[in-house]
């Protein structure tokens, strides 16, 4: 099995770059199999448009990237996310890599009480996100966005449950010093 990490950046410039290869970096030193899912670079469409929406509760599919996605969701133990955090709520690519690629009969069931996660075979996630806010003024005064939406209903709804979350505050506005801290954090996330 393997790590995979969804990049939803388009700047390759930025620090989620930056926080992407240090990740790379890590599982290179560790030997550890990774593939990468780059939204961007590979032009990955997030609108679910009327033809795809008549697939969607059938779990079917029109789009090629879906199908190469799924496939290696399925081939991964562990995923790592990286994106920033844009008006409170993840960017839009990454919401339509949600709603496109988690379908129904793949990513989840819908049971008697709610909905039955599939992607039980993903054991670890870790969720790298960048603010120009405190990482407390996003858990306390927004209500934890990505904490309650993204981690606790999104994720848990397909069946990925042990998930642990990174912020790096104030990325645009920070010093260089700061950044080097949060790397070192990333770090020490995937030295074990």
């Amino acid at each position: 099995m393997k790590t995979t990490i969804i990049l939803a950046h388009p700047w390759h410039g930025s620090f989620n770059k930056a926080i992407m290869d240090t990740t790379v970096e890590q599982f290179k030193k560790m030997k550890k199999e990774y593939q990468i899912i780059d939204l961007n670079k590979e032009n990955f469409d997030p609108v679910l448009r009327e033809e795809e929406l008549s697939l969607y509760s059938k779990g079917e599919f029109k789009d090629d990237l879906v199908k190469k996605y799924q496939m290696m969701l399925k081939d991964s133990d562990e995923l790592v996310f990286i994106f920033p955090i844009w008006w409170f709520d993840l960017p839009a690519i990454l919401k339509g890599f949600i709603d496109k690629v988690m379908l129904k009969n793949y990513a989840y069931i819908e049971g008697k009480y709610g909905l039955k996660g599939l992607l039980t075979n993903i054991k670890v996630t870790t969720v790298i996100t960048t603010s120009e806010v405190p990482t407390w003024y996003l858990k306390y005064l927004v209500g934890n966005p990505i904490k309650r939406s993204f981690i606790q209903g999104t994720l848990k709804g397909i069946g990925i449950k042990n998930v642990k979350w990174l912020n790096s505050s104030y990325t645009t506005s920070g010093t260089d010093k700061r950044k080097k801290s949060f790397l070192n954090k990333v770090l020490v996330r995937f030295s074990a």
